[in-house]
């Protein structure tokens, strides 16, 4: 078509530079349709050229504005993963202090709340008619003693060792904890009086094999213990002055045993 083109405007030129077209009405004519055509494509250049001018900057600023974007979406990911690291250390830090607020302190046994929390969870399946529930309190006998002859750091060492034995292979129907100073509680279910009174025996068994050293030479020890079966249209208070009141029978009949409230 540039070929064409070309061929087209030497055959014009050709024409117009002729003296004989020049003078006739239709070279005259042929000339000024020359000139406009030429102001025409003088004006379509620069309209092309514009367009083009403008294309280039349209596409000067899209990539502005893809390169602005590209930066602030690599921006946010890095937010994001920091943020997310953010909620996995907080969800750490939580699930620490919810284990660190059920535990205690010096034995590392779950506390006085947890063992509580525990209950009434099973209690309320006991009501539904789930599990049946026996809780057994447990007491290190003659601790006072041991306070007073080889000081609290004995006392706590006991603590710790009582612990540690009572809490060795429970099920996972079964929970032991300190209740609080010398005393712990322990909830068995799916069980019944009997079986639990022979799980809570062989605990206590465990106990009475241990050995705490003293600068007096070694310390055996003994628990007593009061087991009862929650009732289901009780409380669980009753349920648990039922159990304290069975273990100070049993310390008041000379300690070393378990008594049962039935």
């Amino acid at each position: 078509m540039k070929q064409r083109r070309n061929a087209l405007e030497a055959r014009v030129e050709q024409l117009l530079a002729d003296p004989e077209q020049a003078a006739s009405p239709l070279g005259q004519t042929l000339e000024q349709v020359w000139d406009l055509l030429q102001d025409y494509l003088h004006r379509l250049e620069r309209v092309t050229s514009l367009s083009d001018s403008y294309q280039s900057l349209v596409l000067e600023r899209e990539r502005g504005l893809h390169d602005r974007l590209d930066r602030q979406l690599r921006r946010v990911s890095r937010i994001v993963r920091i943020s997310d690291k953010y909620q996995i250390m907080l969800r750490e830090a939580n699930n620490r202090l919810a284990d660190s607020s059920n535990r205690d302190p010096l034995t590392d046994a779950p506390n006085r709340r947890a063992l509580m929390e525990r209950l009434r969870h099973e209690c309320r399946r006991a009501a539904r008619g789930e599990t049946r529930v026996v809780v057994a309190m447990l007491d290190v006998d003659y601790f006072k003693q041991v306070n007073d002859q080889h000081g609290h750091d004995t006392g706590d060492r006991l603590l710790v060792a009582v612990a540690q034995s009572l809490g060795q292979e429970l099920a996972a129907t079964e929970i032991l904890g300190r209740w609080g100073g010398e005393e712990f509680l322990m909830v068995l279910c799916d069980t019944d009086l009997a079986a639990a009174r022979r799980r809570l025996q062989a605990k206590l068994d465990t106990v009475r094999l241990l050995r705490v050293g003293t600068d007096a030479g070694e310390l055996s020890l003994t628990m007593s213990a009061g087991l009862t079966a929650h009732r289901v249209d009780e409380p669980i208070s009753s349920t648990l002055e039922r159990a304290d009141a069975a273990l100070y029978q049993a310390k008041h009949e000379g300690r070393d045993r378990i008594v049962i409230a039935a």
